[in-house]
């Protein structure tokens, strides 16, 4: 079993500023709780933790980068980091996340009707 932290041996850390540092630890502290218990009988199961989408969401984890609608708009490297920790997890979780981030929601703000962006 891995470490459940990563080991900063180019104190990365420092260079990172305040609302950096509290994204990447409240994402880690929600792995640690929410996905690591479970993530190797989710995977033995091949079950996708569905139930855990709308706490993401609660947490800015989906559309991070994001400012409209509510959404933090979190710089890129507190998107990096958090997806960092989802993937210190599991790739699959972290996918997950990307995919909904760049590939559903950018076109939907960018592109969309008001009434798709209202949903």
């Amino acid at each position: 079993m891995f470490s459940q932290h990563t080991l900063d041996l180019y104190d990365i850390d420092a260079l990172l500023t305040d609302e950096q540092r509290m994204v990447r630890n409240t994402t880690r502290s929600w792995v640690d709780d929410r996905i690591m218990p479970f993530i190797e009988d989710w995977a033995w199961n091949e079950k996708f933790p569905r139930e855990l989408i709308n706490e993401m969401g609660r947490l800015d984890l989906l559309g991070a980068p994001y400012s409209e609608y509510g959404l933090p708009g979190l710089d890129s490297i507190a998107y990096g980091l958090i997806n960092q920790e989802l993937e210190r997890a599991d790739s699959g979780l972290r996918s997950f996340v990307s995919v909904q981030t760049s590939l559903v929601m950018y076109p939907i703000l960018q592109w969309g009707s008001q009434e798709h962006k209202d949903r």
